[in-house]
């Protein structure tokens, strides 16, 4: 056969790239998902609010339940039976509701007993801070209408319907004792069920047990220096001789698991009392007391014994406060930080795609370290410049000679 050489195949045409779309023209559905998530978040908010008093006693007995937990766990460890341990567990929940309702109930009628008491000196109290701000030209209709609020008969009907409303909560707890029973049961199964969930999906699992042992010691944290706060605060005003000593102590507590607010609102009666019984210097002399104590407490212990627990910035602590009393009213301001704790372990703590933001909710560990580092090198920065400066204003070595 004769050699036959083989035609060269020819290049390939080569294709022009399609011409670039202006930057405008290119689809951006991040805003589109910024709009379903806040359209989302307000459904979910108002349907919330719908079934406020539902919501809010079921997630006050798993609050309850998360708290108690740890007695569970001892118990079976000790060889009790599930059974008798979820007696005690019932019996342990159903104890810390009772107080608490009862102390609430206990101060709004001691409150309730004690102000038709002093209704002369608040009338005349009232009718001094009305001729002060008529002296500014406010007019008397204005000042009426500002006052009309803090009328004594106005404030023994809105706490008696206060009392009432928390009568009837009483008296319909059959659903929340259900919903404890039912959880005190099913908390048997918690630990297993957990496990197997950190097994197949490690992020959620993990996200589960910081949420538990979150809500658990900011509860228990926060009841303990309450107790301690209260009591503080009970002595204090009881050496002052302000009037419901025992009652503004009691408030103290109740107000303490309200972050940032709940100091001002237990402030108030106190302050009321002590300008009704011994003037202006019985009232700083409140302020003082209570700014020293409660500092002290919520500023520099809470922080240190709660530690990383919580991870939640001041600011987010503050706005949560006000989102959750519009939603569910007295008990979402009380419930602020567990239910933020939980929107964040549902949104957050869960998915380790969102970990980039969890620095901007509150973990700022990393940021501090970093912040140090930035600082120790600016130092070093300024302390070599200043030597370079000093080294440049001195005379060469000859010129000293």
């Amino acid at each position: 056969m004769w050699p036959f050489r083989a035609k060269p195949k020819p290049a390939p045409t080569p294709v022009p790239d399609p011409p670039a779309e202006p930057a405008d023209a290119v689809p951006n559905h991040r805003t589109a998902f910024i709009l379903l998530a806040l359209g989302g978040a307000a459904l979910a908010s108002f349907g919330i609010a719908a079934m406020a008093s539902v919501f809010a006693a079921a997630f006050f007995g798993l609050v309850l339940t998360i708290c108690v937990y740890p007695v569970r766990r001892r118990l079976e460890s000790r060889g009790v039976p599930r059974g008798v341990a979820t007696v005690v567990i019932l019996l342990a929940v159903v104890a810390l509701l009772g107080s608490f309702i009862a102390a609430l109930v206990i101060s709004i009628g001691q409150f309730l007993t004690l102000l038709p008491q002093y209704t002369p000196q608040l009338e005349q109290w009232l009718t001094d801070v009305g001729d002060w701000l008529e002296g500014f030209g406010i007019g008397a209709t204005q000042v009426e209408a500002i006052l009309s609020s803090f009328q004594p008969s106005a404030l023994i009907g809105y706490l008696g319907s206060v009392v009432g409303s928390a009568a009837g909560l009483v008296s319909s707890a059959v659903v929340l004792l259900t919903v404890l029973i039912l959880m005190a049961a099913d908390s048997s199964y918690a630990a297993t069920i957990t496990a197997g969930i950190t097994e197949r999906r490690p992020a959620v699992g993990g996200a589960l047990l910081r949420f538990t042992d979150g809500v658990r010691r900011y509860m228990v944290v926060t009841t303990a220096l309450g107790l301690a706060q209260g009591a503080i605060n009970w002595a204090a005003l009881a050496i002052m001789g302000i009037p419901g000593a025992a009652l503004w102590g009691l408030l103290s507590f109740l107000c303490s698991f309200i972050p940032n607010i709940g100091y001002f609102i237990a402030l108030v009666p106190p302050i009321v009392f002590g300008a009704l019984t011994g003037g202006w210097p019985l009232v700083v002399a409140v302020i003082v007391v209570y700014g020293v104590f409660n500092a002290v407490i919520q500023s520099v212990i809470q922080p240190k014994v709660v530690g990383n627990a919580v991870s939640l910035s001041q600011t987010i602590t503050f706005v949560s406060v006000l989102f959750w009393a519009v939603v569910l009213g007295p008990m979402g301001a009380i419930l602020a930080v567990p239910l933020t704790l939980l929107v964040r372990m549902i949104l957050i703590d869960s998915d380790p795609r969102t970990a980039w933001i969890r620095p901007a909710l509150g973990e700022v560990d990393g940021a501090k370290r970093q912040m140090e580092a930035e600082d120790a090198a600016a130092k070093m920065a300024r302390r070599v410049r200043r030597e370079q400066r000093r080294d440049d204003r001195m005379p060469p070595p000859a010129a000293r000679g």
